[in-house]
Parts: C-alpha cells; sequence; structure tokens
C-alpha cells in the first residue's frame, strides 16, 4: 500500500471512532429503579411529570430509557423493594420523599440516587449539605419544617376560636419529628392546643381521627406523607365523617375533597428531579450535583368541601388563596 493511501485511510479511521463511539453511547437504553409508595394511581400526575421532563431531555420510554417501578403498600416493605432494584442494577434509583431515600440508601452506597419531595434531606443525614451532598444521594426538597408551621398559621387563621388543633403524622416518615418540635414551638405563641395523633397504617388513620373527634379539636393539621397522599380519598371521608377540616401539603388531597392545602408544587419538583438524572447519565457525580429547594408554592381551597361543612372561610384568608375550587 503506498504511503498516501495508508494516511488517508489511517485519517478516516480516526475520524470515524469518535462518531461510532456516540452512536454506542446514544444506543445504550438506561434503566431507573422507581421506588414509589403506592398506589400508583395516586401518583399518576407526579410520575407523568417526571416522564415530561425525561422526554424533554430526550428520554424516551421503549427507546433509550426503561423505568422500572416498584410500589411498596406499607412503609416496612420498601427495603426489600429497594433491595430488589439494586439486584437488578439499575443506573439510577429514583426514591421520590425520604421514606423511601432512608431504604434506598441502606440498601446501596453505589448506585446514585435522586429524590424530588425530600423534606430535610441535610437534617436526617441523607446528604452533607445542600451546595454539596458529598455522597451518591441528591435532588429536589421542599421545606416541610416550614410548610407544616405555615399550615398551622393557616387553619388558625380559618378556625379562630379553635382552642385544639389535631396533628395527624405518621411515624414512618423519617421527616416528622423535627415538623412535629416546629408546629408544637409555634402553638404555644398562636396559642392554641395541639392534639398529637400518631398514624401509620389505614387502620391507625381512622382510628386518629375517632381520637381527635373526641378531644374536640377544630381541625387537622395533616403533615406531609406519601402515605396521607396515597389515602387522599380515605382522609377525605373521614374529614367528613367527623366534621373535622383539614389542611393538606397536597393539592391531591384538596382534589379528594380536603378543605385547603399549602404545599410545593409536586408536578414541578418531579419535572425538574429529570435534570438530576439526566446530568448523572452524563457522568456528573451526584455528590457535585447540589440540592435544589421548591420554589412554587400554592394555596387551595375547596369550597364544595366548606359548604359541605358548614364552613365560612374568612375571606383575608380565601383572598390569599391561589386556587379556589367551587
Amino acid at each position: 500500500m503506498k504511503r498516501r493511501q495508508f494516511i488517508r485511510l489511517a485519517g478516516g479511521a480516526a475520524m470515524a471512532w469518535p462518531m461510532v463511539a456516540r452512536a454506542q453511547q446514544s444506543a445504550k437504553v438506561w434503566r431507573i429503579g422507581y421506588l414509589g409508595f403506592g398506589p400508583a394511581s395516586s401518583w399518576t400526575s407526579e410520575v407523568e411529570a417526571l416522564r415530561s421532563g425525561l422526554r424533554d431531555l430526550g428520554y424516551i420510554e421503549g427507546r433509550n430509557l426503561t423505568i422500572e417501578f416498584r410500589w411498596a403498600e406499607r412503609a416496612d416493605q420498601t427495603f426489600d423493594l429497594a433491595t430488589q432494584l439494586v439486584q437488578m442494577n439499575v443506573d439510577i434509583i429514583f426514591a421520590p420523599a425520604s421514606t423511601q431515600v432512608e431504604p434506598a440508601r441502606r440498601a446501596t452506597k453505589t448506585i446514585p440516587i435522586v429524590f424530588a419531595q425530600h423534606a430535610d434531606p441535610v437534617g436526617l443525614g441523607d446528604v452533607a449539605s445542600l451546595s454539596r451532598p458529598g455522597g451518591n444521594i441528591t435532588g429536589m426538597s421542599m421545606l416541610l419544617t416550614e410548610i407544616s408551621v405555615k399550615e398551622l398559621e393557616i387553619l388558625r387563621e380559618t378556625f379562630p376560636n379553635a382552642a385544639q388543633i389535631g396533628v395527624l403524622w405518621n411515624p414512618t416518615t423519617p421527616s416528622h419529628p423535627t415538623a412535629i418540635r416546629a408546629v408544637q414551638s409555634v402553638s404555644e405563641k398562636l396559642p392554641v392546643k395541639l392534639v398529637l395523633a400518631p398514624a401509620g397504617t389505614v387502620s391507625e388513620i381512622q382510628q386518629a381521627f375517632a381520637t381527635m373527634s373526641r378531644e374536640g379539636v377544630g381541625g387537622v393539621l395533616v403533615l406531609s406523607s406519601p402515605l396521607y397522599t396515597a389515602q387522599a380519598a380515605l382522609l377525605a371521608d373521614l374529614q367528613m365523617k367527623h366534621r373535622l377540616p383539614g389542611i393538606f401539603a397536597n393539592r391531591a388531597n384538596v382534589d379528594a375533597g380536603g378543605l385547603v392545602s399549602y404545599g410545593a408544587d409536586l408536578n414541578d419538583l418531579y419535572r425538574r428531579a429529570a435534570f438530576y438524572i439526566d446530568k448523572i447519565f452524563k457522568g456528573t457525580n451526584p455528590a457535585d450535583l447540589p440540592v435544589e429547594q421548591a420554589s412554587k408554592y400554592f394555596m387551595v381551597f375547596n369550597l364544595k368541601t366548606a359548604k359541605a361543612l358548614g364552613i365560612t372561610i374568612p375571606p383575608t384568608v380565601l383572598a390569599r388563596a391561589n386556587e379556589v375550587i367551587e
């Protein structure tokens, strides 16, 4: 072979190699292990928001992306399901809230874990700091402690004559003890007496409402928990049965019949979580991806529920609502 021909062939091969490498990279099918807290039907909107965010970044299920869903019916099932995802060797575990992050963290120290609505990632030790997570976990956070305090204040303004407020909280939700301490501190300044009602299962939720009803509370603060979102219909029914108006962190609870919600826009958080997944797929270490906090918060009132309960919402409170369901 002549020297000039050899150089042309060698040069062509050198140019072709990056193209082959890129083609191989684009042909990869990424696998996300989704560690959910069911039923899945309770999270349709949030799952679609995540999918939408991924599609916007070029990830199409059935083409270059597979999502392996695992839905826990109880908190004590989450670790086994997280272990299943680790054994499947997924590229990322998507664990939306602290309820799922904790078992995912126990299941793996190497597979990246992305969250979408973590209540207190620093306080619970899931990340070293918001700016430098430092491990294999990062994502989007909502400020549960601040939200819970604000919700108590809204409930107090809505029912200024209520001497007692019930607090439904979940012992299996890692962030709830911190939120409880915060609302207890604020309750002393309002002032209002709190009736704490722990509930980590469906039967315990029913018992908690019966207890709060006997105690004569004027309203119920329902702390944000995947369980309480999944049981939105049950909570709405118990609210009507016991005539105990509730404030929730998730808009879905108000859509199901709850009186009022104040909290972060979960669809926005799940959509933005796709950014973290994309960055990690492209090689960024989750330890170097700062945790971002929710920037959109909404208050929604359900006036149909208020009418059914015989409640008149003070105009000063209603005027601050972002949306009113009539």
